[in-house]
């Protein structure tokens, strides 16, 4: 389109030249106006799409820089026209990264000093970070001859954080309840577990100050808390490129341009068919269901980058695993065995490993076996990649784990995550969360 845009521009000048040397030779009036008339035509194009092109403004306003998988994502575009001179079109191309967010527009007849606003809604479909922008803005003077654009490369990043399921309850060993145990730490937080006084420091919160102590030393004193008697809880997604089944085909499909409004009617929005997501969703909303109920918990995986987070609470530690498992792709080099042996020195006895793979080898349950023989508690949820597309099913080890005396989930495609992890069945020596 721009090469023929610049063809009719040559094609004009080349007339105005012809004219005025017609002019010169034969001396007619009629020719000189002509060439005068496609030379000023020249200059007032080129004028024109200038100023179209350099008296707008574009702001862009995103509403949260982080989402979730299945949650809409709102942006509003103001263009302002800061001229006195009418704009015949503007066109705004939009190279954001985030799929299916259409947010490109034609603005037309854009008057005097006036603006224009447009909104764009997008339900998030992918987990992962994206970029947002740049921008290219595109315009050009009533005749087409002099096509302008600008770039605008200011970007901004968004994060679309996993899918999460709440869950009701889960099973755990028992020796994970009170009086189970007891990790002597030193902690930040405020705990049952008083250990000693100390004197006041600033920034110490004024329900530390333990009032007795401070009245019999006369001064300030606050009190030290010890970590409660329940062991970390580490959840060990597996992002090994072995065992997981790439999807021949999605389940998720391109709406029409500027469909929106059917967009907003998606209630029911399924994980995408893919191993790979279905274990980080899983991951995610383990996190949630012990983080929700004041428990430490960290997260171990090898995906294309080794993630470690140390056991923590609150609401921070369940964002910084968001974050990690929103990047985070099955493209490990270490087998999940290898991992977990390379990683031992971070499980206390005591601490509970909850592992998510799709892993189909009975060697698995040997290897759980062993990590319990170390005085930790395992709990598998197999993520079964028949169901998947894939040539090997988990059910004979889930069959062999639960024959063993472990507490083992099976996860297929297509189930309600809810209901899948919440249903486990009580084995004994393990209690329901």
């Amino acid at each position: 389109m721009s090469a023929f845009l610049r063809q009719r521009r040559t094609v004009v000048f080349a007339l105005a030249v012809v004219a005025f040397v017609a002019g010169l030779i034969t001396g007619r009036d009629l020719l000189f106006t002509l060439a005068y008339l496609l030379g000023f035509l020249l200059i007032l194009s080129f004028i024109w799409a200038w100023v179209n092109l350099n008296g707008v403004h574009l702001s862009r306003v995103t509403r949260v820089r982080r989402t979730q998988v299945g949650r809409p994502l709102e942006e509003r575009f103001t263009i302002r026209n800061t001229s006195i001179v009418p704009k015949l079109w503007l066109e705004v191309r939009d190279y954001s990264d985030l799929p299916y967010h259409y947010s490109s527009h034609v603005v037309n007849g854009l008057g005097s000093r006036q603006s224009y606003s447009w909104r764009v809604t997008t339900i998030c479909q992918h987990r992962g970070r994206y970029q947002l922008g740049p921008i290219r803005l595109r315009t050009s003077d009533p005749f087409g001859l002099f096509p302008m654009e600008r770039e605008i490369t200011a970007t901004s990043n968004i994060v679309v954080f996993p899918m999460t399921f709440d869950i009701h309850q889960f099973a755990l060993p028992v020796g994970i309840l009170p009086g189970g145990d007891a990790l002597r730490r030193r902690t930040h937080y405020i705990t049952t577990n008083a250990s000693s006084v100390r004197d006041y420091e600033p920034g110490d919160s004024f329900n530390r100050i333990h009032w007795r102590s401070t009245a019999r030393r006369d001064r300030m004193m606050v009190k030290e808390f010890e970590l409660d008697p329940l062991a970390d809880i580490w959840i060990v997604p597996d992002m090994s490129v072995y065992g997981h089944v790439v999807p021949r085909k999605s389940n998720l499909t391109s709406p029409p341009l500027g469909d929106v409004p059917a967009w907003l009617k998606m209630r029911d929005f399924r994980l995408p068919e893919s191993t790979e997501e279905y274990t980080v969703s899983i991951a995610a909303s383990v996190a949630q269901f012990f983080l929700r109920r004041d428990r430490a918990v960290g997260m171990l995986a090898y995906g294309q980058s080794n993630e470690i987070l140390q056991p923590d609470r609150g609401e921070r530690q369940f964002n910084r695993i968001l974050e990690t498992l929103a990047v985070l792709h099955a493209k490990g080099e270490v087998p999940l065995q290898d991992m977990l042996s390379a990683e031992t020195h971070l499980f206390p006895r005591g601490t509970t490993v909850i592992v998510i793979t799709p892993n189909t080898r009975e060697e698995w349950s040997v290897s759980a076996r062993q990590l319990a023989r170390r005085g930790m508690r395992v709990v598998t949820i197999l993520v079964n990649p028949a169901t998947f597309q894939g040539t090997r099913s988990a059910e004979p080890l889930y069959h062999l784990l639960r024959a063993s005396g472990q507490v083992a989930y099976l996860v297929n495609c297509g189930d309600d995550l809810t209901t899948s992890l919440s249903r486990g069945a009580v084995q004994p020596g393990y209690f329901a969360a």
